[in-house]
């Protein structure tokens, strides 16, 4: 990959911060086990507890109701489970619902059945139909269970947020339990548990800067928790097994420093995305931005230009030393037509690409994208004068 590059796919998975690969590296050379209770097994129990005070600090939570996993994958799958434990006793949730631009760790119901899963439309700017949530829950049978609702507060494909505050007002009225995957919300918008608008965020380390291999769930609270979905000898207070990712979780409390900190950047994060929608207006006026009429995060725009093909687009980009998505990189590495944007109405879209950025991003990589999108955009007229 010789020349100049530019990486702009942060929501896929944002560059590991130089903070949180120090903390890694020091982390490596802790060779105890953190649930050791010599003084070696205490300073590895010390580095886990720091980085669950700082990850708790991201998001307004409490240290002690931070449980770290090993990604967001498995803090949704544990989260979206019918059977939970109260004290002693269990509690049983007896329907999940969704929303349709949900990510697949979220849409697929984790533990939960199949016929159990109920999915919730969106508008055309992505935003979850409120009154279909509201009905459903109003038509929720509580004799059988309570209602847990899982649902994303910024998507990772249009950065389009969701009305979070509107929806657990529903979902407190209903009696039932809120999940908030807060993946790509961390660290890019305020996030504050204690003003109770979530029972559960989900969080996932390497898109904030931290290292692969980390996630969390974070609660409101410790009364209720869902069963284990890994078991073993009672890390996590039992709410995970196993040994703790040491090097992993420290680099996680220390991108979550950085990420609290650098919410004070986002102003100038916008205004990088806003030129480079100028960028694609400018070369593409037929383009379509989606979402830019309703509230977005401030690093994340995704576009489609009329007879470009998403992963066409995509490989010319990275030819040219671009790195962007055709949607959302978590499938394998699969391109196709968005899920997103179906749900949003767009049935015929030949896919659309999203370009995510951070504040590492600089005014040299958006002037490469935009040189790269005009030389892609030039050969497309040339490809239509010579048919």
């Amino acid at each position: 990959m010789a020349g100049p590059r530019a990486y702009l796919d942060h929501n896929a998975s944002a560059p590991l911060l130089p903070a949180a690969r120090s903390a890694v590296v020091a982390a490596l050379d802790v060779a105890a086990n953190p649930s050791s209770v010599h003084g070696e097994g205490r300073a590895a129990r010390k580095l886990i507890e720091d980085a669950r005070r700082d990850v708790a600090a991201l998001v307004g939570a409490r240290p002690e109701h931070v449980v770290f996993t090993s990604g967001a994958t498995e803090a949704a799958t544990t989260l979206l489970s019918p059977d939970w434990r109260m004290g002693r006793g269990t509690v049983r949730m007896s329907r999940l619902y969704v929303c349709e631009a949900d990510h697949p760790c979220v849409l697929n119901g984790g533990r939960f059945p199949a016929e159990r899963v109920v999915r919730i439309g969106v508008d055309r700017n992505g935003i979850v139909d409120l009154a279909a949530l509201e009905a459903a829950l109003a038509a929720h049978d509580k004799s059988e269970g309570l209602p847990l609702v899982a649902i994303h507060a910024a998507n990772n494909e249009t950065g389009i947020i969701q009305p979070f505050r509107a929806i657990s007002d529903l979902v407190k009225a209903s009696g039932g339990v809120l999940v908030l995957d807060a993946v790509q919300a961390a660290g890019r918008i305020p996030l504050d548990m204690s003003e109770g608008y979530a029972d559960y965020l989900i969080l996932s380390s390497h898109k904030i800067g931290g290292p692969k291999g980390a996630g969390a769930i974070v609660a409101m609270a410790d009364l209720m928790m869902p069963a284990p979905l890994v078991t073993g000898g009672g890390q996590e207070k039992g709410h995970r097994g196993g040994t703790e990712s040491l090097p992993a979780i420290a680099g996680f409390g220390a991108a979550a420093r950085e990420a609290l900190a650098g919410l004070a950047d986002m102003g100038r994060v916008a205004a990088l995305r806003d030129r480079i929608e100028d960028a694609v207006l400018r070369l593409a006026p037929d383009a379509e931005i989606f979402g830019n009429g309703v509230e977005r995060l401030a690093n994340t725009t995704f576009f489609a230009i009329p007879g470009v093909k998403a992963e066409t687009a995509q490989i010319a980009f990275d030819l040219a030393g671009i790195a962007l998505s055709a949607g959302s990189a978590c499938s394998s590495g699969k391109v196709g037509p968005s899920h997103v944007l179906k749900a949003m109405g767009y049935v015929d879209n030949l896919g659309a690409l999203r370009v995510s950025i951070g504040r590492q991003t600089t005014d040299e990589d958006i002037a490469l994208f935009a040189e790269a999108l005009a030389k892609l955009l030039a050969r497309r007229a040339g490809a239509t004068q010579a048919a």
